[in-house]
C-alpha cells in the first residue's frame, strides 16, 4: 500500500523550517528555495503544499501565535489571579532559545505586514484572539471595575499586551538584561492591577 502521508503535519514541519529560518536571517532570506533547503526537501516537495512565499509566511505567522496561545493556556489556573497574570506574560516573552527564535519571526513578520495587507490581516486576527481570550480571563477573575467589566478588561488586556510587547522587543537585543526587564513586567502589573484590587502583596 502506499505510504500515507499526514498534510497537516508536513504543512506544520515546513511552517517550522521557516520560523526558525526567519528569526536566524530575517525574512529577506525567506524562499521556498530557501525553506526547502533549511528543511531537506526540495522546492518542489514544499510546493506541494505552499504555492507561494507568501502561503507559507501566513501559515508560519499562525503557528507562532498557535504556540502563544497553547503557552497561554497552560498556565495553572489554580495561581493567585496577579500572579497568573504574570505567568500569561511570561508565555509570551523570548526567555529562552525555541522563544527566541519565534519572536524575531514575529518581529519579521510585523515589519513585512505593514507593507502586506494578507499577511497584515492575518496579524491582526491572530492579534485580536489572544486579546479577547487576555480579555475573558481578566474578566473571569474579576479584574474588570466601572459599569462596564467586560470593556474595561479589553482596555486592561490592551495595556498588558502592549507591556508585553515591549519587554519582548527589549530582550530580543538585550537578554543580559532579563532580570531588570522581569523586574519591570512586575512594576508594570502592579500599576495596570493595583495589589488592592487583586489581593495580593506587592511584588518585590
Amino acid at each position: 500500500m502506499p505510504k500515507t502521508v499526514d498534510r497537516d503535519e508536513q504543512r506544520r514541519q515546513i511552517g517550522a523550517a521557516l520560523l526558525s529560518l526567519a528569526s536566524e536571517r530575517g525574512l529577506d532570506e525567506v524562499s521556498v528555495r530557501t525553506v526547502a533547503t533549511y528543511c531537506g526537501r526540495s522546492p518542489g516537495a514544499v510546493q506541494k503544499y505552499f504555492r507561494s512565499k507568501d502561503e507559507m509566511l501566513a501559515f508560519a505567522a499562525e503557528m507562532a501565535g498557535e504556540r502563544i496561545e497553547a503557552r497561554m493556556a497552560a498556565v495553572d489556573p489554580g495561581l493567585p489571579p496577579r500572579a497568573a497574570l504574570r505567568a500569561l506574560v511570561l508565555a509570551t516573552l523570548p526567555v529562552d532559545a525555541e522563544r527566541r527564535a519565534e519572536a524575531a519571526a514575529q518581529l519579521a513578520f510585523a515589519v513585512r505586514a505593514a507593507h502586506h495587507e494578507p499577511l497584515a490581516e492575518v496579524r491582526r486576527r491572530v492579534d485580536r484572539e489572544i486579546r479577547e481570550a487576555l480579555a475573558h480571563w481578566l474578566t473571569s477573575a474579576g479584574y474588570g471595575h466601572g459599569p462596564d467589566p467586560a470593556t474595561d478588561c479589553l482596555a486592561i488586556a490592551d495595556a498588558v499586551i502592549a507591556l508585553s510587547d515591549g519587554l519582548a522587543l527589549r530582550l530580543l537585543y538585550t537578554p543580559h538584561a532579563h532580570d531588570d526587564l522581569v523586574l519591570a513586567l512586575n512594576r508594570g502589573l502592579e500599576a495596570l492591577v493595583p495589589a488592592q484590587a487583586s489581593g495580593e502583596p506587592d511584588a518585590r
